[in-house]
Formats: structure tokens, sequence, C-alpha cells
């Protein structure tokens, strides 16, 4: 990456204060991360078109509990947008057990939102059934994509396809309003969109490859929900906590009950009035459902 790039990257992950820009290596691409914080290691994972910037109220809060790790996934944020390299739902979980194997850990607790919590959920059958160096303690799953919720399946069938990839490419370029439209529809309410959101997702829209990066993962959602569907009786005894928007417009709330069937150890709770974005909606209500959850004596 450019020194003009990583100078934007910094401006735009301005996210905490008290978080540290680090970069990773993987087979010669470079992964940006956040690291804020001390104590149990806690990996945050972000979803679609989104980075670690999704976590600038997060990190802040949870840095006395936690040491707190929000990568830039391969191919989104600022991260190395490799052309060559799998996107799909079970590779992305297999890099996320590298970066926890990569920074040493020994044990951590792992957070997915939305794709990222497809990602994490398949991480953690992947721990179940091969083990990993890195021993999988929690799993929170924010408004997780899932098998048993059918928004947004037409959408990744249409745009897995030529003329859909087309008109996204060629949409979003000649529009750039549409970007700015489909952020917004994220959210329950116009006014619970914290300022400067959108500009901190678009920022990182001007370097090469990001919609191809997007156009990838849709080619294989069809195909990694009927992989997850098939992951998921391997979760059964991770201890999870599973938070859901009421109003979340992209996950239906509708999945969580059958979703939380998959745990015999779980907690479940819903943010009233709030959208696919909780963390940045109610980040208060948020972050202390998060930390109890994280500090509670029996979820080890």
């Amino acid at each position: 990456m450019a020194e003009g790039q990583e100078t934007a990257a910094r401006s735009a992950s301005t996210c905490s204060d008290a978080a540290e820009e680090c970069w990773m290596d993987f087979d010669g691409a470079r992964m940006r991360y956040l690291r804020a914080g001390s104590g149990r290691p806690l990996i945050l994972v972000h979803g679609l078109l989104a980075y670690s910037f999704s976590w600038r109220f997060t990190l802040q809060a949870l840095a006395p509990y936690a040491s707190v790790y929000a990568p830039d996934l391969l191919g989104a944020g600022f991260s190395d947008r490799p052309c060559d390299i799998d996107y799909s739902m079970g590779a992305t979980a297999r890099r996320v057990l590298r970066f926890a194997e990569n920074l040493g850990l020994s044990s951590f607790d792992l957070l997915g939102t939305s794709r990222g919590g497809a990602v994490a959920m398949a991480a953690a059958a992947e721990c179940v059934s091969t083990g990993c160096r890195a021993r999988l303690r929690r799993l929170v799953l924010v408004c997780p994509v899932n098998p048993y919720s059918p928004q947004g399946r037409w959408r990744a069938s249409f745009f897995a396809g030529r003329l859909g990839a087309r008109l996204f490419r060629s949409g979003i370029a000649c529009m750039p309003f549409l970007f700015p439209y489909f952020h917004a529809r994220l959210y329950a309410e116009p006014n619970s969109i914290p300022p400067g959101s959108l500009e901190g997702y678009k920022a990182p829209l001007t370097n090469p490859g990001f919609y191809e990066h997007a156009l990838s993962i849709v080619r294989t959602w069809t195909a990694d929900l009927r992989e997850l569907q098939a992951l998921l009786p391997k979760l059964a005894a991770i201890p999870t906590l599973l938070m859901w928007g009421s109003k979340d417009p992209a996950v239906y709330l509708s999945s969580m009950e059958p979703l939380a069937r998959h745990f015999a150890n779980v907690q479940t709770v819903v943010f009233p009035g709030v959208g696919h974005l909780p963390y940045e909606e109610c980040p208060e209500e948020f972050n202390r459902e998060l930390i109890n959850f994280l500090t509670r004596p029996d979820s080890v």
C-alpha cells in the first residue's frame, strides 16, 4: 500500500484514541488491524462492505476488559485486495484462525457481525472439527447471516450473475448516491445514524478492487449458506451470545430463534427499535451487554 493510502487509512480509522493501527503479512498480502486494551483476547469480524471502522464505539469501551483485535479482512477496508485468493466463507474463516495463531494467542473470544457472523460460525466449526492452536472460548454473533433468514438470497443470486455484476459495478460508479442510500437502509431510523458514518465507510472505496471483492463474496453466497447449515450442529457446546436489532432489515429477527436452537449454552439479546448495526445505533446498550457476557464467570 502506498504511503498516501496508509495516511488515509489512519485518518479514516480514528475509531478510538485507544486503538493502535497494525499490519500483518498473509502470504505476501498485508492485512491491517486495530488493537486496543488488555485482557482476554477478543477478535471482531466485520461484515460485507465494512471494515474495522464498524467498531469505533466498541474498541474503547472494551479496552478495560479485553485485548481487542479488529482486522480489515483481506479485500476489505485498507487491507490489500489480492485478486487470486479465495474469499468464500470457509476460506475467510480459516484466515481468521490464522490471524489468531499469528498473534500468538493461546485462546480467544470471537465476535462476528452480518456476513462476519457467518464467518465466525465457520471458524468456530473449524476449531471443533480439526482443532486449532488458539482455543476458541466464546462466540458472539451480531445479526449474523444465517440459513434461516431469506433476506438477501435473491439479491445475491442476481448480482452473482454476469448481468447483475455488470449492473452493480456500473450503477455504483455512475450513481454514487446509491452507496449512501443502501448504507442508510441498514439503520432502523435516519436519526440513529452516527455523524461521520457515511464518510468513514466510503473512505476505502477509492482503493482499487473494492467492489470486485464484494462481488466475489456474493458469487459463493448460496453455497456458503448451504455449508453453514451443515456446520451448525458442531457449535452446540460453545458458549454463545446472539444479539439482534428488532427492526433489522438485512437479517430478519425471526431467524434468531431457529439459529439459537443449535447452541446448548446460549444467551439472546434483542435491542428494541434498532436495525442491522446495534453497535452503532445503540452503542452503550450494546457494549454493556457484550461486557456482561464476556466477564460473566460461567461463560468459559
